[in-house]
């Protein structure tokens, strides 16, 4: 301690004077103090730290309980307990103390509504019951879906927002509305595989897919509308493989595909329309490899192509159905139709501008689609890559 007062050496011979030794006895009390000041801190923080482990199991104990009465509720034979059941869930899983409860809550709601959906018997008076019984359940299963849309377009980290958790609608009917409007899809994994889209409106209007993982592999549409409009599809995947577009309408109208990956690989596309009119296609990568359009229309009206790459590789085109480029602008990135079928007037190129070389007909079978030599305007040098075949039929 000496040394902190600058004494270097003290004399044994020399006694020390009353002014140094009070200033070595405030030192002590300071350094004293300051332990004890430590001592202290270091009690406190663990003394918060048991008071906050204890309010954490307290509160999961709450959950818990809470959770059973409420599964309780939506395993009952009534419509009714059953739709205070989702509410009850849908709070739980707003209040719980953590994520993985959270999830937990939510995985329930979903594993509900993959429950076998019974078709309505109709309205005969022999069935009345069979009948009053399916609107019932089907108001839980609205509700439901009602709820699950509701929390996922919240912005992430707000209060009662679902972004970021998984859902799981594998296989799921869906007959009634779901509003993701303006959601981000950033993280976790949302599945709508296998899912059938039979009526009401799903909307994803101004939605961002900048992440994680989403698919309707498989997933038919039936009826109802479907709306990517204004969406915007920058990072991450979105899966639309082997997807039956059947009926009903599904509009992707000023969608901007920037990044990530969109795969129509394999789907059907036999009735209904699906609208790509408008979008602008200006990075990442749009696949159609493999896909069949017979019937129904598919519109990329006044489209944009200006970079990326977008794949209708060995797709066939047949008679029946309806597919527009009318007035679309093709001026960069690479749109292929290699390996494609095509069938007469099927496909309509009218009023399509070309001002880059990337647009690849290479080893297309059948009649040129409609407008498209007069489009491309010349031969010698066009900047679109034909079948020798369509050059020669050129009047």
């Amino acid at each position: 301690m000496v040394y902190l007062l600058d004494f270097q050496e003290i004399d044994n011979a020399k006694k020390l004077d009353a002014k140094t030794l009070f200033d070595l006895v405030k030192l002590s009390f300071g350094v004293v103090a300051g332990a004890g000041a430590l001592v202290a801190l270091v009690v406190a923080y663990r003394r918060q730290r048991v008071d906050e482990a204890g309010a954490h199991r307290e509160a999961t104990r709450l959950h818990t309980e809470r959770f059973s009465q409420a599964v309780e509720q939506l395993g009952s034979d009534s419509p009714a307990v059953q739709l205070g059941g989702v509410h009850a869930l849908a709070g739980l899983a707003d209040d719980a103390p953590d994520d993985s409860l959270r999830q937990t809550c939510i995985d329930v709601l979903c594993a509900y509504l993959q429950l076998p959906f019974t078709p309505d018997p109709g309205d005969a008076p022999a069935h009345q019951e069979e009948h009053h019984r399916y609107l019932a359940l089907r108001k839980v299963r609205h509700t439901i879906l009602r709820l699950i849309g509701d929390h996922y377009k919240r912005p992430r980290g707000a209060n009662r927002s679902w972004q970021g958790c998984d859902l799981d609608l594998t296989d799921v009917t869906i007959d009634g509305d779901m509003n993701f409007d303006g959601a981000t899809f950033s993280g976790g994994t949302v599945s709508f595989r296998g899912a059938v889209f039979s009526g009401g409106t799903v909307s994803f209007r101004g939605a961002t897919f900048s992440g994680g993982e989403m698919s309707f592999h498989s997933a038919t549409f039936s009826g109802g509308m479907v709306l990517f409009d204004v969406a915007v599809f920058s990072a991450g995947g979105v899966s639309f493989s082997g997807a039956a577009f059947s009926g009903g309408e599904v509009y992707f109208t000023d969608a901007t595909f920037s990044g990530g990956t969109v795969l129509f690989d394999n789907a059907a596309f036999s009735g209904g329309m699906v609208s790509f009119s408008g979008a602008a296609f200006s990075g990442g990568e749009v696949y159609f490899d493999d896909a069949t359009f017979s019937a129904g229309m598919v519109l990329f009206r006044g489209t944009v192509f200006s970079g990326g790459t977008v794949s209708f590789y060995g797709g066939t085109f047949s008679s029946g159905g309806e597919m527009s480029f009318h007035s679309a602008a093709f001026s960069g990135g690479m749109v292929s139709f290699a390996d494609a079928t095509f069938s007469d007037d099927t496909v309509s190129f009218s009023g399509a501008t070309f001002s880059n070389d990337t647009v690849s007909f290479q080893g297309a079978d059948g009649p040129a689609p409609l407008g498209l030599l007069a489009a491309v305007g010349f031969l010698d040098s066009a900047p679109v890559i034909l079948p020798s075949a369509w050059l020669t039929s050129n009047p």
